[in-house]
This record gives structure tokens, sequence and C-alpha cells, in this order.
């Protein structure tokens, strides 16, 4: 007998939803299911751009479930385009998602002195701040990036299985920006001062992402991220 499917965890509630060609010419059109779990994994990989162990993760499922998952979901959406089949979003084994429930996970470049590291292309390690709803750091996880030339962008995998929502940073390289977005990991440019000071004060909603690219005295470091 099979065993029932693991519930697969999805950010918000899906409303049930029909999509038709405006005409089909032999009467009905054949109709392709697609369930709530196939929706949620084409928003994150397809939508928001999650690498997918990134989107695996947000899900509760393995890199392998999530990948057969998105897989049967695009071959659905494109057997309904090409062939003018009617598109259906309903049912599957889901779960919504608690909010507020979980701790904040906030990664910082971080000097040895506890300071933000001024560039993360030059950082030796970064500090991972678990911030619980009273907005207390509750741990510090010590992440030590590679020694040595080259990019930093390998550490952000690590974060990211550590379970790191954001990252506060000095000055970053665009394509570590990139690779954060593909793990799911918010970037906030700008920051400085105390490493402790500046995670809490994300967790507050008190700052905000620059923008702002590397430039000036960063030019030459900004090449080692790219």
């Amino acid at each position: 007998m099979a065993r029932p499917p693991r519930e697969r965890l999805i950010d918000s509630a899906i409303v049930k939803r029909d999509f038709h060609p405006s005409r089909k010419a032999n009467g009905r059109p054949d109709e392709v299911i697609l369930t709530f779990d196939e929706a949620e994994a084409i928003r994150l990989a397809d939508l928001e751009g999650l690498y997918q162990q990134a989107a695996a993760q947000r899900m509760g499922v393995s890199r392998q479930t999530f990948g057969r998952i998105v897989e049967s979901a695009r071959a659905k959406t494109a057997d309904a385009l090409l062939n003018g089949k009617k598109l259906r979003i309903e049912g599957g084994a889901v779960a919504i998602k608690e909010k507020g429930s979980d701790p904040l996970l906030v990664a910082v470049p971080t000097t040895t002195h506890g300071q933000v590291e001024g560039h993360f292309g030059r950082c030796k390690r970064l500090v991972v701040f678990t911030i619980g709803s009273d907005e207390s750091i509750q741990a510090e996880d010590v992440v030590q990036a590679t020694i040595g030339p080259g990019c930093r962008s390998s550490v952000i995998s690590q974060l990211a299985a550590k379970g790191a929502k954001a990252l506060v940073v000095g000055c970053i390289g665009e394509g570590a920006v990139h690779v954060c977005g593909g793990h799911g990991i918010s970037v906030v440019r700008g920051a400085s001062g105390s490493a402790r000071m500046a995670a809490l004060a994300y967790a507050r909603g008190e700052i905000e992402d620059s923008g702002q690219p590397c430039g000036g005295a960063c030019k030459t470091m900004a090449r080692s991220c790219r």
C-alpha cells in the first residue's frame, strides 16, 4: 500500500482558479489539474527565482522531492498552454505555514572586534544571529569564510543551510547579491558599527537596503565578489 505523501508547506493559501482558452474548436477543452504544492513550487522556482535547494527548504521537503514536484508542474503548465487545455489549480497535500512562530536568523560579516565588516569580499567570518519574537538575540553561530583570494559567495549556501533569511552588510558585489537571492536570502547594504546592533536593527525594521553598489574604496575588493 502506497505511503501517503508528506504535507508540503506553502507560505499562504492559494485560491482555487480555472484558466482556459478563450476559444476551442471542438467543444470543451481537456483539463489539467495543477495541485497547490505544484503551484507553490512554480512560484518559488520560477517567480521568486530560488535555487531548488532553497525552495525545498521553504516547502519542508527534500531537494529530490522538490525537483519532482516542479518538473511535474512545469510539464502540466506547458501541456495546458501549448495544447489549449483548461488549467485548474486545486488539491494536493499541503499545510500553510504559521506566521511569526519561528525565530529570525540574520547573518552579518563580522570583524574580530564585533563590528560589521566593511566589505563582504574580505570577510573571514560571519555571525548568524538568532533573534526571537521578543527582538532579543537568542544565539550566535559563527561561520568561517574561505580563506584566500576569490569569491565569498560559496559561504552563502552555508548560511542558507543554517536558515539565514537576511544578510546585513556594509558593501557587497552584485554577483553575491544575485547568489543570495537564489538562496532566498535578503541583502541589506549600508550597515556599519556593531554587528549585534545591526542584526537587531534589521529585525526591528529600523534599517533598509541602501541599494548602493560597491564603489570608491570598495571597487578593488568588489572584483572578488563578481
